[in-house]
């Protein structure tokens, strides 16, 4: 049993429950100060070391009315943070030997061949290199529930730039690349098996394509303030693309079908708790919870960097490795070995296999930047000064 914390004392900290270990109470603290600031509405934020809970923190408002505390079992949806958690499901079959990466993603699903993407790869799926990046065709919101229209325009599409030699980040496509490939494989949908193989034997909390006997815990999501122009930096036609077609609206997070709809790039419903109970998968090998779910060669394949340049969707230096992000220009880590993800409007999964730690931060109150939250890095960075200390 960690030497712990219980940090619903601190002062000024309304709604504040959980706890920390005591070489945590930076991060303990800075998470207080953030809500009894105004900082935060509601959020959590956790930390697994070798697979045991040290950080598991909560508080706050579950709505912009403060009439429902964020409480343990309150979940949000996470946006593209949900990336791990498909990246994990495709890791999990290659692992048994039913999923190529380096395999053209044809093979699996014959119709993508169509428009010159015959030698587009699995791996290029994974590291948004596959020039896939949105829908040329229109799509309107309902479009992102009607899974066979999705996959049949990306089926049919002719790829924006060479696959494999840069990246371009498949916000909302990537979802519905890797999940078909999951459906032909396994005839199931990537939120089954995710449920089935993964969240269900690590006992995790985290779901992709929510029951309604689940909505009375969700935090509502308050949309980020518009995006401030940065001077002489235009959007390229990419990201665009990406973010228009559809419009995405944070408010749909708060509707049944939103929920309900299998979107393993962005629709993901969980906590810190449940996402680094998860994740400390890969802070340790492949064991979690008891059980070896992946080899370790496996989950050190997620290191393996696939590509390394400007995004050509974002704009900046980013490099990718199997399915995650990899340290660089946007986030710094003290440990080389370390994989991350984060979600529009500030979550974040970040798992340091140097250290055999996960960390998970999730919120309802959205920022408008691209880049990692600060209020994420603040945390992350409390985190391993306690590591440190």
């Amino acid at each position: 049993m960690p030497d712990r914390t219980e940090p619903g004392a601190a002062a000024g900290a309304p709604l504040l429950g959980g706890f920390a270990d005591r070489r945590f109470a930076a991060l303990h603290q800075a998470f207080a100060d953030s809500l009894a600031d105004g900082t935060e509405l509601g959020a959590s934020v956790a930390v697994t070391l070798e697979g045991e809970p040290l950080v598991d923190l909560w508080g706050g408002w579950a709505d912009e009315a403060r009439s429902r505390p964020w409480v343990e079992d309150t979940i949000v949806n996470v946006y593209s943070t949900t990336k791990t958690m498909m990246a994990l499901t495709a890791l999990l079959l290659a692992d048994r030997g039913e999923l190529d990466f380096d395999a053209p993603v044809a093979r699996y699903w014959p119709e993508f061949a169509a428009n010159g993407k015959d030698r587009v790869q699995v791996r290029h799926l994974m590291a948004h290199s596959a020039g896939l990046s949105g829908w040329t065709a229109p799509m309107t919101p309902a479009d992102l529930y009607d899974w066979d229209k999705a996959t049949a325009l990306l089926a049919a599409q002719a790829p924006s730039w060479e696959p494999g030699t840069a990246s371009g980040y498949h916000g909302m496509t990537q979802g519905y690349l890797v999940g078909e490939v999951v459906r032909r494989i396994t005839g199931r949908t990537l939120g089954t098996v995710f449920r089935e193989e993964i969240a269900g034997p690590l006992d995790a909390d985290f779901h992709i394509g929510l029951g309604p006997e689940h909505d009375h815990r969700v935090a509502d999501l308050v949309p980020p303030p518009p995006p401030v122009p940065v001077p002489g930096v235009v959007p390229s036609a990419l990201l665009i693309n990406m973010a228009t077609n559809p419009m995405i609206d944070a408010r749909a997070t708060r509707t049944r079908d939103w929920r309900a709809a299998e979107i393993p790039a962005a629709g993901g419903h969980g906590n810190a708790r449940s996402i680094a109970r998860i994740h400390a998968l890969l802070a340790n090998g492949g064991v979690a919870n008891g059980r070896r779910l992946l080899s370790e060669a496996t989950v050190r394949r997620t290191l393996q960097q696939q590509t390394d340049g400007i995004d050509l969707c974002l704009g900046f230096h980013a490099r990718y490795g199997l399915g995650f992000g990899l340290p660089g220009p946007w986030l710094q880590t003290p440990n080389p070995d370390s994989i991350f993800w984060c979600g529009w409007g500030g979550s974040l999964g970040l798992i340091d296999m140097n250290a055999r730690t996960s960390f998970a931060y999730a919120m309802n109150r959205m920022s408008s930047g691209l880049l990692i939250d600060p209020r994420a890095l603040g945390l992350a960075q409390a985190m391993w000064a306690g590591l440190a200390a």
